[in-house]
């Protein structure tokens, strides 16, 4: 095999051409047409990932291997900033994600948005392409400041996404939340580059994380803090979770890729890619863990009592990404980015399998309104149980690994995060359960009709569920501890280069096998017993007309904390921009221009009276500008 490492250009480029051709032939392209250029574009990047994880696998290998340089991007007196490619053991991991379930997510969009009008179509399939070309560009940026163009890709093609069915304003209205919280984040991004520039004079990965150990407590703290803004913005973390949810206004296929293979995901690869600086900033590794198991545990309390089969799902995803950054505020970083991978597969299959029921319900999403499904639909509800026992950590499901990983990380840290995290994970098991028990156990409770046409999914649709359901049953044997087989963990090895400074700065105690194993079987004893009891619990839940009260109403509320944002932000927001417009604009800037413009004209029309016509009146004039003229002379010259 060659050098395939000089041709990683190829992985973003295929799905910019199929972006730009399904953009520019939306009108004139068959939709048979759009689906194979869509998905042929994905599924050709996954081929040249496939043959990069090879290479960069292979014994040989060197980290200036991976470096690809195109050209100078910014060069400003000693600030070169140059549009490069980074591929190495991390990188090209998550380039097998992205690519890998984004292919699935196109061929799943084949079926599942078959019935939008062509042009429509082929603008879904643009928006996707670019969606992935954006995040391939920010995980294969060999800088900081090549990261932050795919970062603002993701940003604005989740906005596209999440607004696609743009006549309705609520769903326009949730891609503004997306777009609008996330620049909240991108601005701590953009800071955290420019002071790197400051202290360092370059954004390049390997100078800034070479130069990582001069830089002052100070200086490394706030950088790391500010990027972790960012993090916090774009992986959907207290306090700017809040768009997630209502990112499910876009198409389901559109919030499996949000949540599995792209846009979430990003700053979890952003800190992992730093690791050092965070290894180096311990203050900011609180922040980091405290903040991801508060998000962890509070997201979890909201998914408990959804009723939405995506809401659900979103809230989960919010949960669990809050378990990734306490694996990396922990120093779990090969957990962290394990958990990735497994929570890529098994929920893309859930939100895809979501999508399948839905599909069959005519656009139904009320779990309550559910019920029975699997009768109907075999294929959906077996792969969909799989994903479920996945998320829950049921061993040997993926989850069970990766979860367990960055627990056991917790625990090392501190016990507290370790039982925290436990009280979360429970959580986990009993939501998913009770949607899993109201959607496809017990009795049919939707309309005569609904239940007249259900019938199992398109082949395009059934095919990623069982494709994504295989590997989320089998993908957590790439991380199997050492408590169970000696050097057994393949992705912590594979990874090992990408954390190894940070892995001599850790101080954590490491767990003796017997402590692992108890931790791990008591954990599973509880969550077994968890899903066991929503299990029987919602399998035979009836709908009833009762409104939810106490604790149960706070939490269908999400805690009240959108109305607490509009409270306390955006209506203020609103009325100061009211003032403004009314003070500033109204009065100010247009009394300023209307007053120049009145003034002329004023001007204008009485000057013109002196156009009087009469002889005598011009001799007059002409005779006092002589006059005036000569006195100018006269004085000038004394």
């Amino acid at each position: 095999m060659g050098n395939i490492i000089q041709l990683a250009w190829l992985v973003p480029l295929f799905p910019l051409i199929g972006f730009l051709i399904n953009g520019l032939g939306r009108r004139s392209l068959s939709k048979g047409a759009i689906s194979f250029i869509g998905s042929g574009a994905i599924l050709a990047s996954f081929i040249v990932s496939i043959m990069i994880v090879l290479q960069v696998k292979s014994p040989g290998f060197t980290a200036s291997q991976g470096v690809l340089k195109m050209f100078d991007f910014i060069s400003v007196d000693k600030l070169i900033i140059p549009f490069a490619f980074q591929i190495d053991q991390l990188s090209s991991l998550f380039l097998l994600i992205i690519t890998g379930v984004g292919f699935l997510i196109h061929v799943y969009s084949t079926s599942y948005m078959h019935d939008e009008e062509s042009e429509h179509f082929g603008r879904y399939f643009a928006y996707l392409n670019l969606f992935v070309f954006s995040m391939l560009l920010l995980v294969m940026g060999g800088n900081f400041v090549i990261m932050f163009i795919g970062w603002e890709g993701v940003g604005l093609c989740s906005y596209l996404l999440i607004g696609f069915w743009f006549k309705n304003s609520d769903y326009n209205d949730a891609a503004k939340k997306a777009f609008v919280m996330n620049r909240i984040g991108d601005f701590g991004f953009l800071l955290a580059v420019f002071w790197i520039i400051a202290k360092v004079g370059s954004v390049d990965f390997s100078t800034v994380f070479a130069a990582a150990q001069s830089l002052s407590k100070t200086d490394i703290t706030i950088i790391t803090l500010l990027l972790f803004v960012g993090a916090a913005g774009k992986s959907a973390q207290i306090p700017l979770y809040t768009w997630l949810p209502d990112a499910m206004a876009g198409p389901t296929p559109v919030s499996a890729l949000i949540h599995a293979a792209t846009m979430v995901t990003a700053g979890i690869y952003m800190i992992a890619r730093s690791n050092i600086l965070y290894s180096l900033a311990p203050i900011t590794q609180t922040v980091v863990a405290v903040t991801g198991l508060v998000t962890a545990v509070f997201a979890a309390t909201i998914a408990l009592q959804q009723n939405d089969i995506k809401k659900v799902l979103a809230y989960s995803t919010v949960s669990q990404l809050g378990y990734m950054f306490l694996g990396l505020g922990v120093g779990a970083y090969t957990g962290a980015v394990f958990h990735v991978m497994t929570h890529a597969f098994f929920k893309a299959l859930l939100f895809l399998g979501a999508g399948s029921v839905i599909h069959a319900m005519h656009s139904e999403q009320d779990i309550r309104n559910m019920g029975g499904l699997k009768k109907q639909m075999p294929v959906t509800h077996i792969t969909f149980l799989l994903g479920c026992l996945a998320i829950a950590g049921v061993p040997p499901f993926s989850g069970f690994f990766s979860k367990d990983e960055i627990l056991a990380g917790a625990f090392s840290v501190n016990p507290v995060y370790y039982y925290i995290g436990v009280a979360g994970a429970l959580m986990t098991a009993f939501y998913m359960f009770r949607l899993y028990a109201m959607t496809f156990t017990g009795t049919f409770r939707g309309t005569h009709e609904q239940e007249h046409h259900l019938h199992e999914s398109p082949v395009a649709i059934t095919f990623p569920l069982i494709v994504l359901a295989v590997l989320a049953a089998i993908a957590g044997f790439a991380g199997l501890p050492e408590v169970f087989v000696e050097n057994g963990h393949a992705l912590e090895h594979f990874l090992a280069p990408i954390f190894a400074e940070s892995a001599k700065l850790k101080h954590a105690n490491h767990l003796d096998h017997t402590t692992e194993i108890t931790l791990m079987v008591s954990v599973t004893v509880l969550i077994l017993i968890t899903i066991i009891y929503a299990w029987i619990r919602f399998s035979r839940y009836r709908k009833t007309e009762a409104d939810t009260k106490g604790l149960a109403r706070v939490l269908e509320n999400k805690w009240y904390v959108d109305e607490i944002y509009n409270a306390a932000i955006v209506r203020p927001l609103n009325a100061f921009s009211g003032l403004l417009n009314r003070v500033v604009e109204k009065v100010l800037i247009d009394g300023l221009v209307n007053g120049v413009g009145k003034s002329i004209q004023y001007g204008s029309r009485q000057l013109r009276l002196l156009q009087s016509g009469q002889v005598g009146s011009y001799i007059l004039l002409m005779v006092l500008s002589i006059l005036a003229f000569f006195a100018l002379v006269f004085f000038t010259k004394k």
